[in-house]
Protein backbone atom coordinates (compact mmCIF):
# COMPACT_ATOMS: atom_id res chain seq x y z
CA UNK A 1 0.00 0.00 0.00
CA UNK A 2 1.34 3.02 -1.03
CA UNK A 3 2.14 5.22 2.12
CA UNK A 4 2.07 8.83 0.11
CA UNK A 5 5.57 9.10 1.60
CA UNK A 6 8.10 10.70 -1.05
CA UNK A 7 11.71 9.63 -0.45
CA UNK A 8 14.40 12.48 -1.44
CA UNK A 9 16.99 11.70 -4.55
CA UNK A 10 19.96 13.06 -5.17
CA UNK A 11 18.78 16.21 -7.40
CA UNK A 12 15.93 16.95 -3.97
CA UNK A 13 18.96 17.08 -1.48
CA UNK A 14 21.32 18.91 -3.34
CA UNK A 15 18.04 21.25 -4.06
CA UNK A 16 17.66 21.62 -0.31
CA UNK A 17 21.02 22.15 0.67
CA UNK A 18 21.41 24.90 -1.86
CA UNK A 19 18.04 26.17 -0.36
CA UNK A 20 19.53 26.28 3.21
CA UNK A 21 22.90 27.26 1.92
CA UNK A 22 24.28 24.41 3.39
CA UNK A 23 27.74 22.81 2.27
CA UNK A 24 28.58 19.61 3.85
CA UNK A 25 31.13 19.32 6.97
CA UNK A 26 33.59 17.44 8.07
CA UNK A 27 33.27 19.00 11.60
CA UNK A 28 29.78 18.09 11.94
CA UNK A 29 30.10 14.77 10.37
CA UNK A 30 27.37 15.97 7.72
CA UNK A 31 27.46 13.26 4.31
CA UNK A 32 24.23 12.70 3.16
CA UNK A 33 22.41 9.80 1.82
CA UNK A 34 21.11 10.59 -1.67
CA UNK A 35 19.94 7.27 -2.60
CA UNK A 36 16.61 6.02 -1.61
CA UNK A 37 17.08 2.08 -2.51
CA UNK A 38 19.99 2.74 0.48
CA UNK A 39 17.30 4.11 2.86
CA UNK A 40 15.06 1.91 2.47
CA UNK A 41 17.49 -1.27 3.23
CA UNK A 42 18.33 0.96 5.84
CA UNK A 43 14.83 0.49 7.19
CA UNK A 44 13.82 -2.92 6.52
CA UNK A 45 17.06 -4.10 8.25
CA UNK A 46 15.93 -2.02 11.20
CA UNK A 47 13.09 -4.23 11.34
CA UNK A 48 10.75 -0.94 12.88
CA UNK A 49 7.17 -1.75 12.54
CA UNK A 50 4.31 0.73 11.88
CA UNK A 51 3.36 2.76 14.97
CA UNK A 52 6.55 2.20 16.63
CA UNK A 53 8.17 5.21 18.45
CA UNK A 54 11.81 5.92 16.66
CA UNK A 55 14.89 7.93 17.27
CA UNK A 56 16.99 9.04 15.21
CA UNK A 57 20.32 11.29 15.48
CA UNK A 58 21.50 13.22 13.31
CA UNK A 59 18.24 13.51 10.28
CA UNK A 60 20.26 15.98 8.18
CA UNK A 61 17.99 17.35 5.50
CA UNK A 62 15.31 14.24 6.21
CA UNK A 63 16.22 11.02 3.93
CA UNK A 64 16.11 8.43 6.35
CA UNK A 65 13.55 10.48 8.48
CA UNK A 66 11.20 9.96 5.46
CA UNK A 67 12.09 6.16 5.25
CA UNK A 68 10.92 5.55 8.62
CA UNK A 69 8.04 7.47 8.10
CA UNK A 70 7.39 5.59 4.94
CA UNK A 71 6.75 2.51 6.92
CA UNK A 72 4.64 3.97 9.61
CA UNK A 73 7.22 4.93 12.45
CA UNK A 74 6.56 8.08 14.67
CA UNK A 75 10.14 9.41 14.04
CA UNK A 76 11.49 11.37 17.13
CA UNK A 77 14.55 13.12 15.26
CA UNK A 78 17.53 14.73 17.27
CA UNK A 79 19.51 17.63 15.20
CA UNK A 80 22.46 19.84 16.22
CA UNK A 81 22.33 22.25 13.40
CA UNK A 82 19.64 24.92 13.65
CA UNK A 83 19.49 25.47 9.90
CA UNK A 84 18.55 21.72 9.42
CA UNK A 85 16.35 21.31 12.29
CA UNK A 86 14.15 24.52 11.10
CA UNK A 87 13.98 23.26 7.67
CA UNK A 88 13.20 19.47 8.75
CA UNK A 89 9.57 19.58 9.59
CA UNK A 90 8.37 22.00 6.37
CA UNK A 91 10.05 18.91 4.46
CA UNK A 92 8.42 16.30 6.24
CA UNK A 93 5.15 18.00 6.11
CA UNK A 94 5.35 18.30 2.32
CA UNK A 95 6.47 14.96 1.36
CA UNK A 96 4.81 12.80 4.22
CA UNK A 97 1.73 14.92 4.37
CA UNK A 98 -0.10 14.14 7.67
CA UNK A 99 2.31 11.41 9.22
CA UNK A 100 3.46 12.27 12.47
CA UNK A 101 7.03 13.31 13.23
CA UNK A 102 9.27 15.40 15.98
CA UNK A 103 11.91 17.40 15.37
CA UNK A 104 14.53 18.65 18.20
CA UNK A 105 16.75 21.06 18.09
CA UNK A 106 19.48 19.42 20.51
CA UNK A 107 23.09 17.91 20.73
CA UNK A 108 22.71 14.09 21.14
CA UNK A 109 25.60 13.98 23.42
CA UNK A 110 23.69 16.07 25.92
CA UNK A 111 19.94 15.40 25.17
CA UNK A 112 17.87 14.49 27.93
CA UNK A 113 14.83 11.62 28.14
CA UNK A 114 12.74 14.91 29.28
CA UNK A 115 13.35 16.51 25.90
CA UNK A 116 12.68 13.18 23.71
CA UNK A 117 9.41 12.37 25.77
CA UNK A 118 7.98 15.55 26.06
CA UNK A 119 5.77 15.11 22.69
CA UNK A 120 4.99 11.02 23.93
CA UNK A 121 6.16 7.67 24.94
CA UNK A 122 9.56 7.00 24.84
CA UNK A 123 11.29 5.60 21.93
CA UNK A 124 11.89 1.57 21.54
CA UNK A 125 13.82 1.81 18.85
CA UNK A 126 17.00 3.93 17.53
CA UNK A 127 17.53 4.25 14.08
CA UNK A 128 20.84 6.87 12.53
CA UNK A 129 23.30 7.52 10.33
CA UNK A 130 25.79 8.65 12.38
CA UNK A 131 28.64 10.85 12.72
CA UNK A 132 31.69 9.22 12.33
CA UNK A 133 33.88 11.23 15.16
CA UNK A 134 31.14 11.02 18.18
CA UNK A 135 29.81 7.72 17.29
CA UNK A 136 30.70 5.67 20.61
CA UNK A 137 30.10 8.32 22.66
CA UNK A 138 26.65 9.27 21.49
CA UNK A 139 25.40 5.76 21.76
CA UNK A 140 26.34 5.64 25.07
CA UNK A 141 24.94 8.36 26.33
CA UNK A 142 21.56 7.88 24.68
CA UNK A 143 21.14 4.37 25.66
CA UNK A 144 21.91 5.28 29.14
CA UNK A 145 19.33 8.10 28.97
CA UNK A 146 16.88 6.45 27.21
CA UNK A 147 17.02 2.31 28.65
CA UNK A 148 13.46 2.21 26.84
CA UNK A 149 15.16 1.51 23.42
CA UNK A 150 15.19 -2.53 22.66
CA UNK A 151 17.00 -2.42 19.49
CA UNK A 152 18.69 -0.50 16.68
CA UNK A 153 20.31 -0.17 13.88
CA UNK A 154 22.60 2.65 12.77
CA UNK A 155 25.80 3.45 10.16
CA UNK A 156 28.54 4.18 11.11
CA UNK A 157 32.17 3.98 9.70
CA UNK A 158 32.91 -0.41 8.95
CA UNK A 159 36.33 0.31 11.13
CA UNK A 160 33.94 1.33 14.19
CA UNK A 161 30.98 -1.01 13.52
CA UNK A 162 33.81 -3.71 13.50
CA UNK A 163 35.05 -2.07 16.57
CA UNK A 164 31.65 -2.11 18.37
CA UNK A 165 30.90 -5.69 17.50
CA UNK A 166 34.40 -7.45 17.74
CA UNK A 167 34.65 -10.19 20.73
CA UNK A 168 36.94 -10.30 23.12
CA UNK A 169 40.07 -11.66 22.06
CA UNK A 170 39.67 -9.95 18.64
CA UNK A 171 42.61 -7.60 17.71
CA UNK A 172 40.23 -4.96 17.24
CA UNK A 173 38.46 -5.78 20.57
CA UNK A 174 39.05 -2.45 22.85
CA UNK A 175 37.17 0.36 24.55
CA UNK A 176 33.85 0.80 22.23
CA UNK A 177 33.66 -3.01 22.37
CA UNK A 178 33.37 -3.57 26.11
CA UNK A 179 31.65 -0.23 27.29
CA UNK A 180 28.65 -0.91 24.52
CA UNK A 181 28.36 -4.81 25.35
CA UNK A 182 26.96 -3.17 28.60
CA UNK A 183 23.87 -2.20 27.04
CA UNK A 184 23.50 -5.22 24.58
CA UNK A 185 24.54 -7.06 21.75
CA UNK A 186 26.19 -5.88 18.65
CA UNK A 187 26.62 -7.33 15.09
CA UNK A 188 27.30 -5.65 11.31
CA UNK A 189 24.13 -6.20 9.46
CA UNK A 190 26.01 -4.87 6.16
CA UNK A 191 28.43 -2.86 4.08
CA UNK A 192 27.38 0.69 2.41
CA UNK A 193 29.11 2.24 -0.37
CA UNK A 194 30.60 5.20 -0.23
CA UNK A 195 28.73 6.12 -3.15
CA UNK A 196 25.35 6.30 -1.71
CA UNK A 197 26.38 9.97 0.07
CA UNK A 198 26.92 13.68 -0.64
CA UNK A 199 30.04 14.04 -0.18
CA UNK A 200 31.05 10.90 -0.72
CA UNK A 201 33.18 9.90 2.48
CA UNK A 202 36.83 8.66 2.02
CA UNK A 203 35.85 5.51 4.21
CA UNK A 204 33.57 2.39 4.11
CA UNK A 205 30.34 2.76 6.10
CA UNK A 206 28.48 -0.19 7.76
CA UNK A 207 25.27 -0.88 9.31
CA UNK A 208 25.12 -1.98 12.88
CA UNK A 209 22.52 -3.95 14.56
CA UNK A 210 21.66 -3.61 18.46
CA UNK A 211 19.39 -5.86 20.80
CA UNK A 212 19.30 -4.79 24.23
CA UNK A 213 20.03 -7.37 27.65
CA UNK A 214 16.82 -8.63 28.51
CA UNK A 215 18.11 -7.64 32.12
CA UNK A 216 20.19 -4.87 33.55
CA UNK A 217 23.51 -5.59 34.46
CA UNK A 218 23.43 -3.20 37.26
CA UNK A 219 22.81 0.42 38.26
CA UNK A 220 24.14 3.50 37.32
CA UNK A 221 26.95 3.12 39.89
CA UNK A 222 28.11 -0.14 38.95
CA UNK A 223 28.34 0.90 35.23
CA UNK A 224 30.50 3.23 36.13
CA UNK A 225 33.20 1.13 38.20
CA UNK A 226 32.61 -1.13 35.03
CA UNK A 227 33.58 2.07 32.92
CA UNK A 228 36.75 2.85 34.91
CA UNK A 229 38.39 -0.40 34.87
CA UNK A 230 37.73 -1.06 31.24
CA UNK A 231 39.72 2.32 30.57
CA UNK A 232 42.29 1.71 32.54
CA UNK A 233 42.89 -2.04 31.15
CA UNK A 234 42.99 -0.92 27.71
CA UNK A 235 45.34 2.33 28.49
CA UNK A 236 48.00 -0.01 28.48
CA UNK A 237 46.90 -2.75 26.67
CA UNK A 238 50.59 -4.31 25.66
CA UNK A 239 51.14 -4.43 29.47
CA UNK A 240 49.51 -7.39 31.68
CA UNK A 241 46.81 -7.02 33.69
CA UNK A 242 48.85 -6.17 36.85
CA UNK A 243 50.38 -3.42 35.40
CA UNK A 244 47.95 -1.77 33.44
CA UNK A 245 45.63 -1.61 36.70
CA UNK A 246 47.91 -0.53 39.15
CA UNK A 247 47.09 3.62 39.37
CA UNK A 248 43.31 2.41 39.04
CA UNK A 249 43.53 0.15 41.91
CA UNK A 250 46.48 2.07 43.85
CA UNK A 251 49.57 -0.17 43.11
CA UNK A 252 50.38 -3.19 40.88
CA UNK A 253 50.25 -5.30 43.96
CA UNK A 254 46.53 -3.55 44.88
CA UNK A 255 45.77 -4.91 41.11
CA UNK A 256 47.01 -8.26 41.80
CA UNK A 257 45.11 -8.36 44.57
CA UNK A 258 41.45 -7.40 42.97
CA UNK A 259 42.33 -9.43 39.79
CA UNK A 260 42.77 -12.95 41.70
CA UNK A 261 39.70 -11.78 43.90
CA UNK A 262 37.51 -11.68 40.53
CA UNK A 263 39.28 -14.86 39.18
CA UNK A 264 41.52 -13.30 36.76
CA UNK A 265 45.25 -14.07 36.17
CA UNK A 266 47.33 -11.25 36.57
CA UNK A 267 48.93 -12.14 33.78
CA UNK A 268 46.19 -11.88 31.43
CA UNK A 269 45.85 -8.44 28.84
CA UNK A 270 42.68 -6.69 28.76
CA UNK A 271 41.69 -7.66 25.38
CA UNK A 272 41.02 -11.40 27.12
CA UNK A 273 38.19 -10.02 29.12
CA UNK A 274 34.68 -9.97 28.71
CA UNK A 275 32.43 -8.01 29.66
CA UNK A 276 31.69 -10.14 32.56
CA UNK A 277 34.83 -10.62 33.29
CA UNK A 278 35.17 -6.35 33.79
CA UNK A 279 31.81 -6.62 35.83
CA UNK A 280 33.36 -8.92 38.57
CA UNK A 281 36.68 -6.87 38.23
CA UNK A 282 34.78 -3.61 39.05
CA UNK A 283 32.81 -5.16 42.15
CA UNK A 284 35.92 -7.02 43.51
CA UNK A 285 37.58 -2.94 43.42
CA UNK A 286 34.52 -1.55 44.52
CA UNK A 287 36.34 -1.10 48.17
CA UNK A 288 40.15 0.01 46.51
CA UNK A 289 41.10 3.40 48.09
CA UNK A 290 42.45 4.98 44.71
CA UNK A 291 39.47 5.71 41.75
CA UNK A 292 40.46 7.72 39.46
CA UNK A 293 38.40 8.85 36.48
Amino acid sequence: MDSGVKLLGPSDVRALAATLDIRPTKKLGQNFVIDPNTIRRIVAASGVVPGQRVLEVGPGLGSLTLGLMDVGAHVVAVEIDARLADQLPATLAERAPGVPADVLHSDAMAVTAAEVEAAGDSPTALVANLPYNVSVPVLVHLLTVLPGVRTGLVMVQQEVAERIAAPPGSKVYGVPSAKLAWFGRWEVAGLVGTNVFWPAPNVGSALLRFSARDVSLGDEALRGEVFAAIEAAFSARRKTLRQALGDWAGSPAAAEAILRSAGIDPSNRAERLSLADFVGLAKAGESRVASPR
